[in-house]
């Protein structure tokens, strides 16, 4: 709803009551929104950090990369998410981490490699909580083709 600031007043207020760390990827992403990815990426560095559970983590990921683009740092964003996309198993996370990976990869001036990787997004994408088949289309990589991995 574009609520950022009230959004990250209660988030923090969240976590002064039960000290826990599992709303910091919402906490920076409101500072993306509000236009202050430099604290985004604080918020990633914070020590608590290291007791999220993988969906988390992930998600933390994903946001990063994307305070990563934001600073004008495209080829940092794909450097983030490259060690967790190479892993092979489909999870809850995988398109939304697809995807964050292949607007990286657009940022980073490498739409070939984007296109596929919409591709990909889009054959395991079975919520269509993407763009990805569309995305893919606009980019000249062609219909999705069943269930692949990109490569």
């Amino acid at each position: 709803a574009g609520e950022f600031t009230t959004a990250l007043a209660e988030l923090r207020a969240a976590r002064r009551l039960d000290g826990s760390p599992r709303h910091l990827a919402v906490m920076a992403d409101a500072e993306r929104g509000l236009g202050r990815p430099e604290r985004a990426l604080l918020l990633a560095r914070d020590p608590a950090a290291a007791e999220l559970d993988e969906a988390s983590r992930v998600e933390l990921l994903i946001v990063v990369s994307g305070a990563r683009r934001d600073l004008g740092e495209p080829a940092a964003a794909v450097l983030l998410l490259q060690d967790e996309v190479a892993s092979t198993r489909l999870e809850p996370w995988t398109p939304r981490l697809w995807y964050a990976y292949a607007e990286a990869l657009l940022a980073a001036g490498r739409p070939t490699d984007a296109a596929r990787w919409f591709v990909s997004v889009a054959t395991v994408d079975h919520d269509e909580e993407t763009d990805a088949a569309e995305r893919a289309l606009l980019l000249g990589g062609g219909e999705p083709a069943g269930e692949i991995e990109p490569g």
